[in-house]
């Protein structure tokens, strides 16, 4: 029998919306070089791998095409899905993994899936030299993560009508960068987030990047429950919540297709 594979759209309430995924089910981890093929085979922003370990817990580790990544919240959540809709867990169990950002759990609350996530405050720093350029827009703040560089500009529509130079920012040395600014109307925030150096130009959902947004965001707006839009080309949106040291991200997802493996 071949291995089971499946691509989920997360942060999306119909297909083709919100970040795809792929999520491979193993029995045991294949060596790394496999695991970062397939990746590139599969050509989305990340492929998740799942194993079961003793306990009811599972081992999860992302790929983008390029690279191993520490942390990823659509494709944790389409893993954790994944595993609800194939009873690889009860509906009413939370899904533990163990991964290299620590053990995270993700829970059904309802009609939605919640991630438990350590936040990823950043520190206020000067953006660097010609990054205002590279971007293509004025930027009113500027941060600095363990992941990356977030950007506070002047509106939603300067988040949204953004064009920046993709070449120059994977020469930055960091994992991507984060755009964002005040919701106009129906959302808190908005965001776009960009990580060519992790061959992503443009991710179109990016669940981790919340992780800095929530503690950047929560005390500037005196609300600790935001409504997040991340305004890519697919968009999607996202529950923010801050909770002490962790990010409680929440959304949906769809399978779009399963598959087995014959490699």
């Amino acid at each position: 029998m071949g291995i089971p594979i499946y691509q989920v759209d997360a942060f999306a309430s119909q297909p083709f919306e919100g970040n795809p995924a792929a999520v491979c089910i193993l029995e045991a981890f294949r060596e790394d070089a496999w695991l970062q093929n397939l990746a590139s085979e599969m050509n989305l922003a990340e492929t998740a791998f799942v194993v079961s370990r003793p306990g009811g817990e599972f081992e999860l580790r992302w790929f983008t095409p390029g690279v191993e990544v520490d942390l990823c919240g659509h494709a944790t959540l389409a893993s954790a899905h994944i595993l609800w809709e194939t009873s690889g867990l009860a509906p009413d169990q939370p899904a533990m993994f163990q991964t290299r950002s620590g053990l995270l759990e993700v829970r059904k609350e309802a009609d939605c899936i919640v991630m438990d996530f350590p936040s990823t405050p950043g520190e206020s720093c000067d953006p660097p030299a010609g990054l205002a350029d590279t971007i293509g827009s004025n930027v009113v703040n500027c941060a600095k993560s363990r992941f990356d560089y977030l950007l506070e500009l002047e509106s939603e529509s300067a988040v949204r009508n953004l064009k920046p130079d993709i070449r120059r920012l994977a020469e930055l040395p960091v994992r991507g960068v984060i755009v964002t600014a005040r919701g106009d109307d129906r959302y808190d925030i908005v965001s776009r987030f960009f990580a060519p150096a992790a061959g992503i130009d443009e991710d179109p959902v990016t669940g981790s990047a919340h992780c800095t947004l929530a503690p950047y965001w929560v005390p500037k707006l005196g609300k600790n429950r935001l409504a997040a839009f991340q305004a890519s080309p697919r968009g999607g949106e996202i529950g923010v919540e801050l909770a002490g040291e962790r990010a409680l991200l929440s959304g949906t997802a769809v399978t779009v297709f399963t598959g087995e493996l014959s490699v």
